[in-house]
């Protein structure tokens, strides 16, 4: 079997790649081990229920994905506020929000500051400097990427109660790492592209539907219309590079190819690169060094009770291992506010816990900060875990993110875990998708530009 181009990988990555690449005339055959398309991003099946392996939300800033939606048919499955707006609760009672107003950035946080009774006086003014001593840092400057976000929130004397109330309650979920443990520089990137330069771009965007549909199931509708051939249950065991090209031994079966794009968690990509394929920093390198990027784990709790306990779409806990909430309850015809998905970013703590341990610690601490559920009966519990979720953007991780050009012409790497410029997140995937099309399409002769959606700094 042969085809101008093969993706290995049917993540928010490969799937990108392969439209962009038959959008340029290109034949594609795209490769998944899996029985379903979504990568990171989908849905189990659990005795009458679909239940999403996390909360993966976006921003208004993530334009990439945005346009990713739109060109497989998805656009209109997710909601996206119109104003950033997040409630916040801790389990001594506080109900608050942080809720952007329609000023200019940074102006259009100052009131939501002003009233956050989470801060001292003191606490506003030490996290005020901070933001704007941020504004002023470049994610891409290599001296970020070798402290914490911590450490530089020190200089101003942020204490770990101001972390937690203010840079934690987004950075944890974005970064899957506190900024004990999390790189500077992935910190600025997210803060100033999604919550400081722009009034919108942390405006909160989440399916409506399960990602499986909302992902997997629209991918392959819009794979089968480009004419992109796709292959499930078709694990690659080895990708081979010679002068004629490339073959790609998946499931026994040789498939020829005159360019690829490897669209795979870096630990898989440190297994299938070609020797003297990784470039980092214009230099080869060993792929084994990918395996350095580590892993962070994400722990994810279903909750249904019998009555509504929660009264927003979505509320943050504060003072409470409880850090996301969401209520996904329209989706299976319950009252609203009956089930609710427990997001537990960089949960290394969490991750090897039983389910029973789980409830036993969890469903106390949702009644903390949910009064609504004290009187509740937990009628369902289940727990999805993803061990691998992310790699870890910890100090140094950036020197370890090859961009998408190899040292092997045709050859291609994407994935979120490349040198997108974000952290792992579905907007990192898709850019990353799209740079490695535009990486591997001259190798076939196609020079038409793939657009370009900017987010400014």
């Amino acid at each position: 079997m042969s085809a101008r181009m093969v993706v290995i990988g049917g993540g928010l990555a490969g799937v990108t790649a392969a439209l962009a690449a038959a959008d340029a005339g290109v034949e594609v055959t795209l490769l998944e081990g899996r029985p379903r398309l979504g990568g990171a991003t989908f849905s189990l099946r659990r005795d009458d229920m679909w239940l999403d392996n996390g909360q993966h939300v976006f921003l208004r800033c993530c334009t990439e994905y945005i346009a990713f939606l739109e060109r497989v048919g998805s656009a209109d499955k997710v909601y996206l506020q119109p104003r950033m707006d997040v409630p916040v609760r801790t389990p001594w009672g506080t109900r608050t929000r942080l809720a952007r107003s329609g000023l200019p950035a940074p102006l259009h946080l100052s009131s939501a500051l002003a009233r956050y009774p989470l801060l001292t006086m003191a606490g506003r003014a030490r996290v005020g400097l901070a933001a704007l001593a941020l504004r002023r840092l470049d994610p891409a400057d290599p001296a970020l990427d070798e402290v914490t976000f911590a450490a530089w929130l020190d200089r101003f004397g942020v204490t770990a109660r101001e972390r937690e109330a203010m840079w934690d309650l987004i950075g944890i979920a974005t970064l899957n790492l506190p900024a004990t443990e999390a790189s500077l520089a992935m910190a600025v990137k997210v803060f100033r592209t999604g919550v400081l330069d722009r009034n919108d771009g942390a405006d909160i965007g989440w399916s409506l539907v399960p990602l499986q549909e909302l992902h997997g199931d629209a991918s392959a509708r819009a794979l089968a219309k480009a004419g992109v051939r796709v292959r499930l249950r078709a694990r690659v065991d080895a990708l081979d590079a010679g002068d004629g090209g490339f073959v790609v031994h998946a499931g026994g079966e040789r498939i020829e190819a005159e360019a690829v794009v490897l669209a795979v968690p870096h630990y898989d990509a440190a297994r299938l690169l070609p020797a003297g394929a990784l470039l980092l920093d214009d230099v080869l390198a060993d792929p084994n060094l990918l395996t350095g990027l580590g892993t962070s784990p994400i722990v994810n709790l279903h909750v249904v009770y019998d009555r509504p306990v929660l009264d927003t779409p979505l509320a943050a806990g504060i003072g409470s291992p409880v850090q996301w909430m969401f209520d996904r309850s329209a989706g299976h015809g319950l009252a609203p506010g009956r089930y609710v998905a427990v997001s537990l970013s960089a949960a290394g703590r969490e991750i090897d816990l039983t389910s029973a341990q789980l409830r036993d610690r969890f469903v106390p601490e949702l009644a903390r900060v949910l009064p609504a559920a004290r009187q509740a009966r937990v009628e369902r519990f289940v727990v999805t875990k993803e061990r691998s979720a992310t790699f870890r953007p910890a100090p140094g991780s950036g020197r370890l993110r090859p961009g998408p050009r190899t040292a092997i012409p045709g050859l291609a790497l994407a994935g979120a875990w490349t040198a997108t410029g974000w952290p792992a997140t579905m907007e990192g995937a898709v850019r990353s998708g799209l740079s490695a099309a535009r990486e591997a399409l001259p190798h076939l002769g196609r020079t038409r530009a793939i657009p370009e959606r900017t987010t400014p700094l």
